[in-house]
């Protein structure tokens, strides 16, 4: 059976949405906040929220699964020195979406998700 096995495949197959994925949280990390459609900034959010219950751990065996998910160290390192410990008092809902209008090109319905909390602007 399936149970909760219900992935958002956004018209792609499984390595275009996982490099997809990846890109997308690397500019995550690096810009605290990015403009995407609402159905990819959905998709995006429980991986996120992942990617911050890694960096709490912050023992090697997290951080290398951080540099597999994010492919730049300096990204993992990020995680676990900035972002990380901003969250340390939440137990979850890491990210925020924010909804925006529909894009000018194609009416698609555009979010932004950025870090929610008290993440420190570096």
């Amino acid at each position: 059976m399936r149970h909760r096995r219900k992935t958002a495949k956004l018209q792609r197959d499984t390595a275009h949405r996982n490099s997809l994925f990846s890109n997308q949280l690397g500019s995550l990390v690096e810009h605290r906040r990015i403009r995407t459609t609402l159905a990819k900034a959905k998709a995006l959010k429980p991986l996120a929220d992942r990617l911050v219950t890694l960096g709490k751990r912050g023992d090697l065996h997290a951080r290398r699964q951080l540099i597999a998910l994010l492919k730049k160290q300096e990204f993992a390192g990020k995680v676990i020195d900035q972002i990380a410990p901003a969250h340390s008092d939440r137990q979850g809902g890491y990210t925020r979406i924010t909804k925006l209008g529909p894009r000018m090109s194609d009416a698609a319905p555009m979010a932004f998700i950025e870090w929610g909390g008290h993440a420190p602007r570096v």
